[in-house]
């Protein structure tokens, strides 16, 4: 220990008294971290004091620079193509990244998708295509490499190489009530996202019930701290502020979200599914200097450009494209009670149901059940009929439902006919 630098205890009073880190703290203070100098009591307390206490944008900048230099960074210099990635911050029925990663790659726009798994109420979108049969998430990174420039499209797990500090530091968040703290959100997500080296990030930050961030004001300085993030380390940034108030599309589960995935890559699907979608790959075209307009990127999904780079991508992870996806065993149907309109359908509820049938875990080691998960059968807006299907529970094992509808109750409602049902656009604001 005589030989550090830096004390930890006078790092964490710096931050806990409100003070501004100095950047040769912050480069020691995660460095000793990831080493195990650093214990993780003292990076608790620290986690808790930035917390409360915020950090400027130049700390946030040294900090995320800091978990990047723990680990190796990737280049696509060598690809024919610009690259673009997408990053949500996590939703219920969230199936984004699977239709539009094949739609950019269409447009000779490599996407290198490195995702995550689930925890808690918001799906994973590895958990998701594992539902394929064959599919792998892990992938060298020669094979990424070659995917890329043959298909222009991949969705696979992060490498452990990049940014090992924040493998750390995400355990530690979540199990002393630290997840919220926007710099380390910002920087967690950022410092992969930078070290993996795309050219081009367009980031999906979630607004309300289903997601991280429940009102418009924390969405938006998350996303602007997120941007500055990207903008300053030379990568091409902007973020949507998207309403996760309501779930999206009609699904939220593992094989239940592909499935729906195929219909939007068919030219079908839920039309907040492919309007998103849609906006996202404009925006990432853009980044990636490949200007599209709308429609020209609607007609992809329709005349089955997006189709064709879906199944090449698949198929060169070792998934069966054809292959009937898993069912789950059992279902259970919630029904109207009354006719009318359906005025609400929340989306933490819906996400807590989904993970608690099975479709979602607990803890990082937890399995999931691919055909698991909850559709529904009607959004905020349409008209029903008493005793129709409003919601329908998938799950292999039965003694779930008690606990599913349990998340369910009040979750929903219906209104009469001719009562006025309040819906918020999907996209509430641009931050470039």
């Amino acid at each position: 220990m005589g030989t550090e630098q830096f004390d930890a205890v006078d790092v964490i009073r710096t931050k806990r008294d409100g003070g501004v880190l100095a950047p040769e703290q912050i480069d020691w203070v995660v460095d000793a971290y990831t080493r195990g100098v650093v214990a993780e009591e003292q990076m608790s307390a620290l986690a808790m004091a930035i917390l409360l206490n915020g950090m400027t944008r130049a700390e946030v900048a040294r900090w995320t620079a800091a978990m990047i230099a723990t680990g190796e960074r990737m280049s696509f210099a060598a690809l024919s193509r610009p690259t673009a990635d997408k990053h949500s911050t996590g939703g219920v029925g969230d199936k984004i990244t699977l239709p539009l990663a094949p739609l950019v790659a269409a447009f000779d726009v490599a996407v290198p998708q490195l995702s995550g798994r689930g925890l808690g109420h918001t799906g994973g979108t590895l958990d998701k295509l594992e539902s394929i049969p064959g599919w792998q998430a892990a992938l060298s990174n020669d094979a990424l490499m070659a995917q890329l420039d043959s298909v222009g499209a991949v969705i696979c797990a992060a490498g452990s190489g990049l940014a090992p500090a924040d493998r750390k530091l995400y355990a530690l968040r979540d199990v002393t009530g630290t997840v919220e703290a926007i710099p380390l959100i910002a920087s967690s997500i950022m410092s992969k996202k930078i070290a993996e080296g795309t050219g081009a990030l367009v980031l999906d930050v979630k607004v309300g019930s289903g997601a991280f961030m429940k009102t418009v004001a924390d969405a938006r300085e998350l996303a602007r701290t997120m941007v500055d993030l990207g903008t300053d380390a030379g990568v091409r940034t902007v973020a949507l502020l998207t309403d996760m108030s309501v779930p999206l599309g009609l699904t939220a589960g593992n094989a239940l979200e592909v499935r729906e995935s195929v219909e939007v890559l068919a030219g079908g699907g839920p039309a907040d599914v492919v309007d998103l979608t849609v906006a996202l790959a404009v925006e990432m075209l853009a980044a990636a200097d490949r200007p599209v307009g709308a429609d020209e990127v609607r007609a992809a999904l329709s005349d089955g450009r997006a189709m064709d780079a879906w199944r090449a991508m698949i198929a060169a992870q070792g998934g069966d494209a054809d292959a009937t996806l898993p069912v789950a065993k059992e279902t259970e149907t919630v029904v109207a009670p009354s006719s009318g309109v359906l005025a609400t359908l929340d989306a933490y509820g819906v996400g807590v149901a989904a993970w608690r049938l099975g479709a979602g875990r607990a803890r990082k080691e937890d399995p999931v059940q691919a055909g698991a998960g909850v559709e529904w059968h009607a959004r905020p807006g349409d008209a029903v009929v008493a005793g129709q299907p409003l919601l329908t529970l998938h799950t292999d094992t039965p003694e779930r439902f008690d606990r599913a509808l349990a998340a369910l109750d009040g979750a929903w409602s219906v209104v009469p006919e001719g009562t006025p049902v309040e819906t918020s656009p999907l996209i509430l604001d641009r931050i470039a």
